[in-house]
C-alpha cells in the first residue's frame, strides 16, 4: 500500500489549533501518510504560541509577515512560496482549514500543481460577499477548488449543496476545534502556566496569574475583537459599550484580549486602558486563553473560533456581528447576534448579568459543533480515497 503525501497549510492561531488534531491523527499512522507541515506567519507571535502548545514543528515557514501588508502583498508573496514549495515536495493532497487568506491560496496553489484539496471547515455562509471581509469570499473560493469538503454540521452540509456540490464530496465531520479542547481535557497540549501580560495601564508589561487578574468574588466578561470590519468607528462603539458594562456592574472585570493588530489597539487602547475593573491584556498562549473561557461568566466575541468553543465550556457567548456564518450556535440558543451598538450590546449583557434563567438557558444549550472526533472522521476518509 502506498504512502499519501500530505501537505498541511496554515498561517493563523486559529488555524493552527482546529489544524492541530488533523495533523496528530495524521501522524498516527505513518504506515499510510508522511505529513509535510508548512506555515505561512500569517499570525506570527500567535501562530508560535499554538505550535508550541500541540508540539508541531512546521517543515517550512514561508514567514510573509510585513507590517502594514495589504490583502494583495498576503496573497502574492504566500502563493509565490507555497508554489515554489510544491515543486520541491510533491504532494498527494493539501489540506487547509477554515477562511483565512492563506487556506484560499493554499486551495489555489493546489490546483496549479493538480493537487486534490481537502477544505477543513467547509460551507459556512454568511450569503453577504464583503461580510465578514474578506473571509466569505476566502472560503468560497477555496470551496470552489476542493476535492473534498469537510463540513462541520449539517447546515454546513445543506449550504455546499445548494451551491451544487456533488454530495459525495461532502463529509459532515464536526468541528476541529472542539477535537482540540479534547485533547487538552485529555492533557495532549503542553501546559506552559497561565500567565497573562498587562497592557496600557501603570502595570503595563507585567506577567499576572489568572488569580490576580480576576480578585475573588469577582465575575468575569471575556471580549476579543478583531474583525476586519470592525475596525474604525464599529470598534469605538463596542470599547464604549465594555466602559460602560464595567461601570455598571463592579462585581465584574472586564478582560479584554488585544489583537496584535494596531488598528485595533489604536482604537481599544485609549477608550479602555484607564477603565477601572477593565483589564487589557497582550493574547494569551492557547491554553491560557481556554482557561480564561473556562473562568467567564459572559463572552463579547467577533472571532468564529470562540463562537464555537465558548458553548462546549457552558459559556453564553454575545457576537459583536450582525452576521455569522456559524448561525448553528445562534439557533441552537448558545450564541446572540449583537452587532456594535453600544446600547444593543449593553442591554443583552445586563440580561445574561442580572437573569439567572436567561443565563443559563444559554450555558445549558446543546452544542451543534460536533463530538471531538471530527479528525477522526477526516483522516478516515483520506484513508479510503
Amino acid at each position: 500500500m502506498s504512502v499519501t503525501r500530505v501537505l498541511c497549510v496554515f498561517g493563523t492561531r486559529p488555524d493552527a489549533v482546529k489544524m492541530a488534531p488533523v495533523i496528530k491523527e495524521l501522524q498516527r499512522y505513518p504506515d499510510r501518510f508522511t505529513v509535510r507541515i508548512v506555515v505561512t506567519g500569517q499570525h506570527r507571535e500567535q501562530l508560535d504560541q499554538v505550535l508550541r502548545a500541540f508540539q508541531i514543528t512546521p517543515d517550512h515557514d514561508l514567514e510573509i509577515m510585513q507590517h502594514g501588508q495589504t490583502l494583495a502583498q498576503i496573497t502574492t508573496r504566500a502563493l509565490e512560496g507555497l508554489d515554489a514549495d510544491l515543486q520541491r515536495h510533491p504532494a498527494d493532497v493539501c489540506l487547509a482549514q477554515g477562511d483565512t487568506t492563506t487556506t484560499f491560496v493554499a486551495a489555489l496553489a493546489a490546483f496549479y500543481h493538480r493537487v486534490p484539496f481537502g477544505h477543513v471547515e467547509a460551507g459556512l455562509r454568511t450569503g453577504n460577499f464583503y461580510d465578514p471581509f474578506p473571509e466569505e469570499m476566502n472560503r468560497r473560493l477555496a470551496g470552489a477548488l476542493a476535492t473534498w469538503h469537510f463540513a462541520p454540521t449539517p447546515q454546513a452540509r445543506d449550504h455546499l449543496l445548494a451551491e451544487n456540490v456533488p454530495p459525495e464530496r461532502i463529509h459532515v465531520t464536526g468541528n476541529t476545534s472542539i477535537d482540540a479542547l479534547r485533547m487538552i481535557a485529555d492533557g495532549q497540549v503542553q501546559d506552559t502556566g497561565a500567565t497573562f501580560q498587562i497592557i496600557g495601564d501603570s502595570n503595563a508589561g507585567a506577567l499576572v496569574t489568572l488569580d490576580a487578574l480576576l480578585p475573588e468574588g469577582t465575575q468575569l466578561i471575556l471580549v476579543t475583537t478583531h474583525r476586519r470590519e470592525n475596525w474604525g468607528e464599529p470598534m469605538a462603539r463596542i470599547g464604549r459599550a465594555l466602559a460602560q458594562l464595567a461601570t455598571d456592574f463592579p462585581g465584574c472585570v472586564v478582560v479584554v484580549a488585544l489583537h496584535r493588530n494596531p488598528v485595533v489597539r489604536q482604537t481599544l487602547v485609549p477608550i479602555l486602558s484607564h477603565q477601572e475593573r477593565v483589564r487589557l491584556i497582550e493574547p494569551p498562549d492557547y491554553l491560557p486563553f481556554v482557561r480564561l473561557m473556562q473562568r467567564a461568566q459572559l463572552i463579547l466575541t467577533d472571532s468564529g473560533g470562540v463562537q464555537e468553543e465558548a458553548p462546549a465550556l457552558g459559556v453564553p457567548v454575545l457576537v459583536l456581528r450582525h452576521t455569522t456564518e456559524r448561525q448553528e450556535g445562534v439557533d441552537a440558543g448558545t450564541a446572540r447576534l449583537v452587532g456594535t451598538d453600544p446600547d444593543t450590546i449593553l442591554a443583552e449583557a445586563r440580561r445574561l448579568l442580572t437573569d439567572p434563567r436567561a443565563h443559563a438557558a444559554m450555558a445549558r444549550a446543546v452544542n451543534p459543533y460536533g463530538d471531538g472526533r471530527a479528525a477522526e472522521r477526516i483522516v478516515q476518509v483520506l484513508m479510503a480515497r
